[in-house]
Order: C-alpha cells, then sequence, then structure tokens
C-alpha cells in the first residue's frame, strides 16, 4: 500500500508492519537549511537518509494495542565553526520511537508521566515535519571543528602570523589625550 508522508494515517501503517524509507535535500527542509553554513546550502549534495517503520504493541483483550513509529535518519550537515566561521562538516544522527494517542489534549495530558515522546493520531502527522524537528534537536548547540583549517589568534589583539611575544605597537591612550589639548 502506498503511504503519504505528509498524512501519515500511523494506526493502518503500524497494523500493516508500515515501512518507509528515502533521502530528502536538505534544502527541502527549510527550518534546518536556515542553520546550514552558507556554502553549505549551494552544496546540492546535502541530503537526508531516513526510515520510518510502524508497530503494534500490547495488544490483548482488556486494552487496544498502542501504535508505535520508529523514526532513523543519517545526514551530514555543513554547519558553521563557531570558532573560525568556516563550514565544518557535521554528522546527525536520529533514532526515535514514537507513541502515538488519540488527541493532542491527551498528548499533553500524559507528556510529562511518559518517558517516550508522543504524537496525536489526529491531526495526521507529516512524517517530514516530525523528521525535521528531530533533525534541529540533533544538532550540537556549538558546531566546531576539532583543528579548525585556517589559523586563528591566540589572544586578542594579537595578530595571527605576529611571532610569539610580540605585540603590535600601540599609542598610549593617555598621550592622545594630551595631545588633544595642546
Amino acid at each position: 500500500m502506498p503511504w503519504n508522508p505528509a498524512r501519515l494515517d500511523a494506526r493502518r501503517f503500524a497494523e500493516a508492519d508500515g515501512h518507509l524509507e528515502g533521502e530528502c535535500a536538505v534544502g527541502e527542509l527549510k527550518r534546518l537549511a536556515a542553520d546550514l553554513h552558507p556554502e553549505g546550502l549551494a552544496d546540492a549534495s546535502a541530503s537526508v537518509a531516513w526510515q520510518a517503520d510502524g508497530e503494534l504493541r500490547g495488544a490483548d483483550q482488556a486494552a487496544a494495542s498502542a501504535v508505535w513509529l520508529h523514526l532513523q535518519a543519517q545526514a551530514t550537515l555543513p554547519l558553521t565553526c563557531q570558532r573560525c566561521l568556516g563550514p565544518v562538516q557535521t554528522p546527525l544522527v536520529v533514532d526515535r520511537w514514537f507513541r502515538f494517542v488519540a488527541t493532542e489534549t491527551q498528548a499533553e495530558a500524559e507528556d510529562d508521566d511518559a518517558e517516550e515522546d508522543l504524537l496525536a493520531l489526529e491531526p495526521r502527522p507529516d512524517l517530514m515535519a516530525v523528521l525535521e524537528d528531530e533533525l534541529l534537536m540533533a544538532l550540537p548547540v556549538v558546531p566546531m571543528h576539532g583543528a579548525c583549517p585556517q589559523p586563528l589568534p591566540s589572544s586578542a589583539g594579537r595578530l595571527p602570523d605576529a611571532p610569539d611575544g610580540v605585540e603590535p605597537s600601540r599609542e598610549n591612550p593617555f598621550q592622545v589625550l594630551s595631545k588633544l589639548k595642546k
């Protein structure tokens, strides 16, 4: 059965042990693309490989079975290094389980007590929006190179090419002020 990731019928997907997989260009995920290094936006090869699997759990006579979704994704994205401001290739991995409940209200009510992430069956979820949310949460707070490819100043005001122990010459600010008085 063809599944619509934009409006996934999660219950039927889980009942059928559904499986979806694909690859999407990072440019299609607008909020994620906004966090990329500007040079990285020009790289058409930046993409996200993903897969989703549905599963029913806990089927018994007394209670209805729970609908679960397993979402996995991998990508290597060019983020902005916070030291040198150049692009740094950053691997992202998503491996999340979601349990579905009947409504948004029920999801909000159970959220504090649940260890797993909760989603509502209705309105039907947009799988790509869920994927983008998870990738955004997987972004590092401060992306950096292990060792930046460009030399960095070692202290404030010192030039990167200046030999150790040699400081640039500066005028004494009080001498500058005394010249203004004359």
